[in-house]
Formats: structure tokens, C-alpha cells, sequence
């Protein structure tokens, strides 16, 4: 794909990628494992709510990690297996991916990170959870692993607006996202910050805010994705009162692009779409065709000149 010589790269993308990342810092291919520790969730086992946030699958968004019904070593085992079909050689950062991963009493959360860390390859974890769930002695035990691999902490903030928080039963305000960020960076902790695009009620100015809120903290990673709306959850009901609206493949495509030159060049950009599986997507059926909407996110960047942190730096966000 031909490009602009004024566009800065990053490997061949005009972003910060995963990957590009992952390579710079060990010098090689690196996987994500996806993982489930078994966990739960206090806003679906009745702590904050029993419903979840309205979008979540009954997997808690693990649903392309490992059975919770094998021990971490085995899904672990598993799905290194599958990749290695693909990629015949790497090393490993252990994604304890579904519900919430640090929503057990401590010691558990310690042999369960030590179990992942202690296989062949592996070169760092990442900890996906909700900020309501980061205790002090949480947040210690997280240093310490840091303190001999990698680790990042995945928070689901999704929108900067609390009204929109509502609606999709977050169940936690700003303030609380705000303070963990903090109490993470405090321990030198990198933070990657999950972001929907398509949330009910929100228009494109409402989800650019949620942006450039994004682009003046202290933040080291995003993962952009696009609403699904799957089976078996709560948004169904929306739907079918006619309070969903799904986004236009273009449109999207033209959102996407835009945050990620909003976005200063410092943040790694984990993923510019989500996943869903295909017998639970009610839709946007067009996102299905997942590397079709990555080609057109890329093919749009490169036609207008787009890259990362170009209206971060000019000040330029429309």
C-alpha cells in the first residue's frame, strides 16, 4: 500500500502497534495468551450488580481465552500449541483475560499469576480488570510481580462519560478509573485503557471526548473497540426498544482514524477493533470481516495523510 512521505511510521503502520512494541522492547515475535483464571466479577455476582456491564458476554469478554475448567498451565499449553502453527517461534506474555483478574483473595491471585509466569516463554502478564477492584494489598502484589517481568493492568473505562456509564451499568464513576491510574502509575505500572466506540446515546463528539480524555493522562496503552452486540446479554434488550443504533462500517473506519492521530505518539496502540464470535454476533454483522476493516483503516490513514500524535501535536483536533 503506497504511502505519503510525510506520514510517520511505525514498521509499516502509521501507529504504534502491539507489535511493533512488543518487538522493540524483546527483540522478537511476542503472543498473547489468553487466559481464564476462573474468577468472577463484582458487578455480576451481586457486590455492585448481578447484571454485568450491559455489553459483556456470559464469558466475561474471555470469550476466545482458555477452558476455566483446566488448570492456567494447561490452557496455557493449549493455546501455545495453536499459535505455534502459525508462528513457529516467540515468547509469551500470559493474558489473564476473561471477568475480572484481581477479584480474589490475594494468595490466589498469586499462585495463579505464578503459575502463568513460571511457563517456558514467558516474558511478561497482563492483568485485565476493573479499577473498583485494585486494593492496596491488590496494587502490592502487582509491584511485585513487575518487579521480575512485565506487567501491564487493562482498565475497561469505555467512555469518559458518566451519564453513558449508567446506561451500560459500568458501575463505578470517573473518579474511581482516575485514582486507580494513578495508584498503578505510582508503582511504575503501565496501564492500557479499553474504549467502545458505538455506546447507546453517544454520537461521534461524545466518543472523540472520551479521546482526548484519554490523550492527556497518564497512560501507556488503548484498546479500540466497536460495540457488539452479542446474545444472551443485557443490550439485547436496548435493541429490541429500539435504543441501539449500530455503527456504519465507514463510519467507524473514519472515527478510528481520527483517534488515533488525536492520540500522542508515546500511547501503544493495542487494537483498533474487537472480536466476537460469530455464533453469539447479532451485529454489526460488517465486523466479522475483521482484517477488512483493518485494511480500510489503514488504506484511510495513508490517502489522507494520518498518523499518530499528528493532531495531538498540532493541536489540530477539529
Amino acid at each position: 500500500m503506497n504511502k505519503a512521505d510525510n506520514i510517520k511510521m511505525w514498521g509499516d503502520k502509521p501507529y504504534k502497534s502491539l507489535n511493533y512494541f512488543l518487538r522493540e522492547k524483546f527483540g522478537e515475535k511476542v503472543f498473547k495468551i489468553s487466559l481464564d483464571a476462573g474468577f468472577s466479577c463484582p458487578n455480576r455476582d451481586g457486590t455492585i450488580s448481578k447484571g454485568g456491564c450491559i455489553f459483556c458476554s456470559e464469558r466475561g469478554s474471555g470469550d476466545f481465552a482458555g477452558n476455566r475448567n483446566y488448570s492456567i498451565a494447561k490452557q496455557f499449553k493449549d493455546i501455545k500449541e495453536m499459535m505455534n502453527k502459525k508462528w513457529k517461534e516467540g515468547k509469551y506474555i500470559a493474558y489473564f483475560q476473561a471477568y475480572t483478574n484481581t477479584y480474589a483473595p490475594v494468595e490466589v491471585l498469586r499462585e495463579k499469576y505464578n503459575e502463568a509466569l513460571n511457563e517456558e516463554g514467558v516474558v511478561g502478564i497482563a492483568i485485565a480488570t476493573r479499577p473498583d477492584c485494585l486494593s492496596k494489598e491488590v496494587l502490592d502484589l502487582i509491584e511485585e510481580f513487575s518487579k521480575k517481568t512485565y506487567v501491564w493492568v487493562e482498565l475497561g473505562l469505555q467512555t469518559v462519560s458518566d451519564k453513558t456509564a449508567k446506561v451500560i451499568n459500568r458501575g463505578y464513576d470517573l473518579s474511581v478509573f482516575e485514582n486507580a491510574v494513578r495508584n498503578l502509575r505510582k508503582r511504575n505500572i503501565d496501564v492500557v485503557v479499553h474504549v467502545i466506540f458505538g455506546l447507546p446515546g453517544e454520537n461521534i463528539e461524545d466518543m472523540l471526548n472520551t479521546i482526548r480524555y484519554i490523550s492527556k493522562i497518564d497512560i501507556q496503552g488503548v484498546k479500540l473497540h466497536l460495540l457488539h452486540l452479542m446474545e444472551n446479554t443485557p443490550l439485547v434488550n436496548l435493541y429490541k426498544d429500539g435504543k441501539l443504533h449500530f455503527m456504519e462500517k465507514d463510519q467507524y473506519v473514519d472515527l478510528v482514524c481520527e483517534a488515533i492521530a488525536m492520540l500522542p505518539e508515546s500511547i501503544v496502540i493495542h487494537r483498533l477493533t474487537g472480536d466476537a464470535p460469530r455464533d453469539l454476533l447479532i451485529g454489526p454483522l460488517w465486523s466479522l470481516k475483521k482484517w477488512e476493516v483493518l485494511n480500510s483503516i489503514h488504506k484511510k490513514m495513508f490517502t489522507c495523510n494520518l498518523h499518530q500524535g499528528l493532531y495531538f501535536y498540532t493541536n489540530n483536533t477539529k
